[in-house]
């Protein structure tokens, strides 16, 4: 498990993997994360995922940073797949097009294709959350197909709605909360990405592979409505 690490203040540590975004790289940095959450009763603190960065906090009066950094090194000697935890699925529905959606025809014009095939391009992929940010519950996902990328807009929107289905060169993500963002809009799921009000405020975690499933609009009101009444049951 190569890695460097790097002083980041007086209480936190810098751990960069190699230079690259890949599913193996992030692997590792979620399992080595994993490792570090075991151990907070030793000093070490939060830790903050990132493409193929840790940043690990910890306490500096019960650890010094070469301390940190030896234990870090001697779970980096560990065997990754051995301590691997598998994948969850979730089935993300969305809602394509129309107010939902009112960039999927730039982005099939932009790519030379129907907004139907853009849909089935988007849909048809296998999407793996590398780590959560930017606002509360947010995935960043990787995988999505090269024949959909298109760019952001000239100028960000002031106000995108919670659930909305986005495109930025060659990612997609899905907007937990109201927010500002210049992402092309291509549909928005009825699913709540961040309930403060759960016992496990966010959708999605780490390593969670996603895939989008094509819904209708009598589908999305049920699926809303089984939302706001907290019986929607999410399936893998």
């Amino acid at each position: 498990m190569n890695f460097t690490c790097k002083p980041a203040g007086d209480q936190a540590v810098l751990v960069e993997f190699e230079n690259i975004i890949a599913k193996d790289t992030n692997a590792r940095v979620r399992n080595l994360a994993s490792l570090v959450e075991k151990e907070t009763s030793t000093g070490f603190g939060e830790v903050i995922l990132g493409y193929r960065t840790l940043l690990i906090h910890y306490d500096p009066v019960r650890l010094s940073y070469e301390q940190v950094v030896k234990r870090l090194k001697q779970w980096g000697e560990m065997d990754y797949n051995s301590i691997s935890s598998a994948s969850r699925t979730v089935r993300v529905p969305v809602l394509y097009g129309g107010e939902w959606g009112p960039d999927l025809n730039d982005v099939a014009v932009h790519n030379n294709l129907s907004p139907e095939e853009v849909i089935s391009i988007h849909s048809g992929g296998e999407y793996l959350v590398y780590f959560l940010g930017f606002t509360p519950g947010y995935p960043f996902m990787g995988g999505m197909s090269e024949k959909i990328s298109t760019p952001r807009l000239p100028s960000p929107r002031v106000s995108i709605p919670a659930g909305s289905v986005g495109i930025a060169g060659n990612q997609t993500g899905i907007y937990p909360v109201k927010s500002p963002g210049g992402w092309r809009l291509i549909g928005r799921t009825p699913l709540k990405l961040y309930d403060p009000e759960r016992e496990k405020p966010f959708l999605f975690e780490s390593g969670d592979i996603v895939r989008f499933e094509v819904i209708t609009y009598e589908e999305f009101i049920e699926i809303e409505e089984q939302n706001e009444l907290s019986i929607f049951t999410l399936q893998g």
